[in-house]
C-alpha cells in the first residue's frame, strides 16, 4: 500500500478543518511566477476549476479579496461598479502577504490574518469543484465553491475577462 504524502498543517486547512470542511489536498510542483496554469498542468485539471485567490484594495486601501477562475482576469472597473466603489486595483506583494499572512503564490482566502471582504465570480459556483490555494506554494485544495460562500460570506459578482 502506498504511502500517503504528508501535508503539514497550514492555517488555511486549520481553518476549514474547524469549520468541518471535508477538502481533498493536492501538493504540485510548484513553479515560480507559474499560475494557476502550472498548477492545473501538474493536477491535471481544467484551469477555468482552478480559482485563484487575489487580493485588491479600493480607493481607500481597504483590502478586499476576488476568487476567480484561473484562465480568466478581473475587470477591476466592473469591480469597482458593481460593489460600489470608486476604483479597485491589485495590493502589492508585501501589502497583500500583510493583510493575509500568506506568501503571494501560496495565498488563501481561508484563515487569512485579518477578515477581509470576499467576492466571488459567479460562474465559480457552477462549477462541481473547485481547485483552490491551500495556504502555501505548491498546494490546493479541493471542494464545492458553495463551501467558499458559506465559510467567507463570499458576495457574488460578474466581473471575469475570459482569457479562453
Amino acid at each position: 500500500m502506498a504511502k500517503k504524502e504528508h501535508i503539514s498543517e497550514t492555517p488555511a486547512t486549520a481553518f476549514l478543518r474547524k469549520h468541518a470542511v471535508v477538502f481533498g489536498e493536492h501538493p504540485y510542483a510548484y513553479e515560480d511566477k507559474g499560475g494557476t496554469s502550472v498548477s492545473a498542468r501538474e493536477l491535471g485539471v481544467d484551469e477555468h476549476a482552478v480559482v485563484k485567490t487575489l487580493v485588491m484594495e479600493d480607493e481607500t486601501a481597504k483590502p478586499l479579496i476576488v476568487l476567480m477562475h484561473g484562465d480568466c482576469k478581473v475587470s477591476t472597473k466592473e469591480l469597482a461598479r458593481q460593489i460600489g466603489c470608486k476604483k479597485i486595483e491589485p495590493c502589492k506583494p508585501e501589502v497583500a502577504t500583510r493583510h493575509t499572512g500568506f506568501l503571494v503564490g501560496g495565498t488563501s482566502p481561508f484563515g487569512t490574518k485579518k477578515a477581509l471582504r470576499v467576492f466571488i465570480e459567479r460562474s465559480i459556483l457552477d462549477l462541481p469543484l473547485m481547485y483552490i490555494n491551500g495556504g502555501r506554494r505548491g498546494y490546493l485544495v479541493s471542494m464545492p465553491p458553495q463551501e467558499a460562500v458559506r465559510l467567507l460570506d463570499a458576495q457574488p459578482v460578474e466581473v471575469a475577462l475570459s482569457d479562453r
